[in-house]
Parts: structure tokens; sequence; C-alpha cells
């Protein structure tokens, strides 16, 4: 078997790594140009990872460019992984490699298909989360199962902590499916349309935090988008208080536990805050 893994964040770069740390190779690597990767923030490069491994390497603009679709097929790969990839694979890369393109979705598909996935899991309130291999195809988030990752969580679950916990479920996936893959033993799963939920994208204005919302709401809405989103907010004069006069953002608190800030009147009782910052600090900032 061949493989090809398409990434431009550390994210894929973790999965890469986890390929060869447990003994695997991959014939080819691709990513974005260089002009693009120094515009967009988090990006990584793979120059240096590709030269140390002799692994082929290239540079396009869209991953469904024509040079892209010819590579896959000069060095005859059968999976394509994409990961950590923003742009939609089209029909011509789908069809390049001769198994499949492989993507992961952190959520427990078919449920939350679509975008945002690590902070709406809080947010909802679930009990547990995960990340899901799976085919792709031309939906979203559609395409056969290949493995999944279970992730528990808790009442106090923030976005910091189900992010890395993500990470390593992709890292995880990785080992548990890379033998059934190489040895083409790999058992494919049809999705349950009827269990499907769709997940809307979120903007950094959806984390404000309004006079109307519940202590719950609020908690679970600071946590959902604390680092490495950009964070709950509370306007001006939200609370009264001099600290609030300004605005806020609010990157840690408890609906129990009080700190060294005024507590946020909410409609049904008093959040704490703990971190807060600024609001126009913090955006200069962000």
């Amino acid at each position: 078997m061949k493989f090809g893994f398409v990434t431009c964040v550390q994210l894929g770069m973790d999965c890469i790594e986890e390929i060869y740390e447990i003994g695997g190779s991959l014939d080819l690597l691709i990513t974005l140009t260089d002009e693009q990767a120094k515009s967009k923030s988090g990006r990584i490069y793979l120059d240096d990872f590709a030269k140390q491994h002799d692994v082929p390497l290239l540079k396009s603009r869209h991953v469904s460019d024509d040079a892209v679709v010819e590579a896959v097929a000069k060095h005859d790969l059968d999976w394509l992984f994409i990961i950590g990839w923003s742009q939609i694979a089209r029909p011509n890369t789908l069809a390049a490699p001769k198994r499949g393109c492989i993507g992961i979705h952190p959520t427990l598909l078919p449920v939350g298909r679509g975008r945002a996935a690590v902070p709406w899991a809080i947010l909802k309130g679930l009990p547990e989360t995960g990340v899901t291999m799976f085919k792709l195809d031309e939906g979203v988030d559609t395409g056969p199962i290949l493995g999944q990752e279970r992730i528990p969580l808790t009442p106090t679950t923030t976005a910091t902590e189900l992010y890395d916990a993500v990470g390593l479920a992709h890292k995880a996936l990785i080992r548990a499916t890379w033998s059934s893959l190489v040895d083409d033993s790999i058992e494919l799963m049809t999705q349950d349309d009827s269990q499907a939920t769709e997940w809307p994208g979120r903007r950094p204005e959806d984390g404000e935090i309004r006079p109307e919302m519940s202590v719950v709401e609020v908690d679970r809405l600071v946590r959902a988008v604390t680092h490495p989103y950009p964070g709950a907010f509370v306007n001006g004069g939200f609370d009264g208080t001099a600290a609030g006069a300004g605005g806020y953002r609010i990157w840690s608190g408890s609906p129990e536990v009080p700190g060294d800030h005024p507590p946020l009147q909410c409609a049904d009782g008093s959040y704490f805050p703990h971190d807060i910052e600024p609001l126009a600090e913090a955006q200069t900032e962000g």
C-alpha cells in the first residue's frame, strides 16, 4: 500500500509523526505554497521532515489543483490522508487515489457534521464526544467510517482540554487503523443518516454573554470558547460595575467558586469570573 498526506497545520504533522513512530512511512507529502503559508496563522512547513525522511514534497495552492491529481497518479497512491486542511477536496482529488481519501472529524459521526466541533460539544452539554476517521466523499462529513475514538466530557471540561484530547485521539486513530490500512483489511461502516446532526460554524461575536443567559449557559460558553478560541466576552456596563464599564473577555470562571473579580449577574444567579481581560486589550492582541 502507498500513502500520501495533505496538511498544513501541527495537527496533521502530529499524525504524520505518529505514522513514522509506529513504523509506517509515506510516499508523498502535500502542503500549501510558501506564499500562502506565510499569510495564514498556525501554518507549519513540511520541508525539513520531507528531506529527513526522503519523501517527495509537493506545494500547491489548492488540494484539487491538477498538479495534486497528477502527483497522486505518479506515485501510484492507494490512500491519501487530508487532515488539518480547510479546502474542500473536489471529485478529481477524491477519485485520484486507488482506494480513496481519508479525513478525520472531531465528533462521533454522524453526530456533529459541520463546523466548530469542539465548542459545540461543550455548549450542548454532551457527556462524550470523540473523533472519527472516515473516507471522504462529496458530502460534508458523510463518508463511510474507518474508526472512532471516544472522549468523555465532564461539567468542567474546557475547550483547551478538549482541543488537546482531540489531538491525542487523532494519533490514537492513526495507530489503531494503520495496520488494517496497510494489509487492506480495513472495514468501512456506512453512516446512519437518520442519526445525523449538523453543527453550524461560529464567529467570534457568538461569544457574547447576554443578560438573559442562565448561569449554566454562561459557564458552558466560557468553557467552550476559551483558548485556543476567541473567548467569551461581556459588553460594557453589563453587570453595572466599574470592571464591566468598558467590557471584558472572560477566559475562565466558575458558577460556584468566587474569584477576585465582581460576579456577573445572570438571569438566575451569579457567575464568578476568574481570569478576565479588558475587551479593548484582548481585541488588540487577538
